[in-house]
């Protein structure tokens, strides 16, 4: 590739930086209100999340953390709009939340690539839909590419990427229509070990740049303290919110962190919240039972 391609692609990849940072800016106010959900069960309701109050400023990084099946994902996927509340409201930035819309974006667990598409397809495939030229649309696609380190794979299919390759593209396209709010759900839950390492320090660094509202649902403690700016602790099903923590550890975060006497304070007050939840969780399915 000559210089002049390079240099071309250096001043796109900053112009999306700039208009995501303005775009962004100020945006991504998320307020939930009182959110009961409740679903189907053998003929009954079953309540999911109970009266969760929970409010995230712009530009935040929160991490909702809790034993598995708790209702973190339920909660999640609401604010996406992808699941409305049997009661209670929720809000980005003064408007009601009623269903998915470009100003957020979601990051699952599993990549959910389509598999017919290239690399580069996959993520323009957000920006065509939402009206956007489709040399613009390539061009955001590559720029946010090499935001993630895989501008060389543009032309590749999901199939021949690794786990952490697949996920990247997943936030490359979650990105790609510049939303004021990024939702993940375990996104990094399938990956190796050091895989998932580098995929936490590489979106760290993303969101730095970025500046989204984010957030991150894990089951991982270290993971929950090493990212987020506070860490919102649900109870065992159905979900309630338990602890809201902040997490005053500096910024920019390094793996050198995760056996500093502040992490694992704040590791501990999580385990112990958390383990709590789970026998008591325990104590009830065997008095049921």
């Amino acid at each position: 590739m000559n210089s002049a391609v390079i240099d071309n692609r250096l001043a796109v990849l900053d112009h999306s930086r700039q208009r995501a940072q303005t775009e962004s800016s100020g945006r991504g106010h998320i307020r939930v209100q009182d959110v009961h959900i409740e679903f189907d069960h053998n003929g009954g309701k079953r309540a999911a999340v109970q009266n969760a109050q929970l409010e995230v400023k712009p530009g935040e990084f929160v991490c909702l953390l809790g034993p598995s099946g708790c209702g973190k994902s339920t909660l999640l996927n609401a604010i996406a709009g992808f699941v409305q509340p049997t009661r209670g409201s929720l809000s980005i930035d003064g408007q009601a939340v009623s269903e998915p819309g470009p100003d957020r974006g979601m990051v699952f667990q599993q990549h959910s690539l389509f598999p017919w598409k290239t690399v580069r397809d996959n993520v323009a495939f957000g920006p065509l839909m939402a009206g956007v030229g489709r040399n613009e649309a390539m061009s955001v696609a590559r720029t946010f590419l090499s935001l993630v380190g895989l501008a060389a794979f543009e032309n590749a299919y999901p199939s021949t990427l690794s786990g952490g390759m697949q996920q990247r593209v997943g936030i490359a396209r979650a990105l790609a229509n510049y939303p004021s709010v990024l939702l993940m759900d375990e996104p990094f839950g399938a990956l190796d070990a050091q895989t998932r390492i580098m995929m936490q320090e590489n979106l760290l660094q993303i969101w730095r740049e970025f500046r989204n509202t984010l957030v991150f649902v894990t089951h991982d403690i270290d993971e929950a303290v090493f990212l987020s700016d506070r860490i919102v602790v649900m109870s065992a099903s159905p979900g309630r919110i338990i602890a809201d923590i902040k997490v005053s550890l500096p910024r920019p975060r390094e793996q050198s962190l995760l056996t500093s006497p502040e992490f694992i304070a704040l590791k501990r007050q999580c385990m112990d919240l958390i383990r709590q939840e789970t026998l008591c969780a325990f104590q009830q399915q065997n008095q049921v039972g």
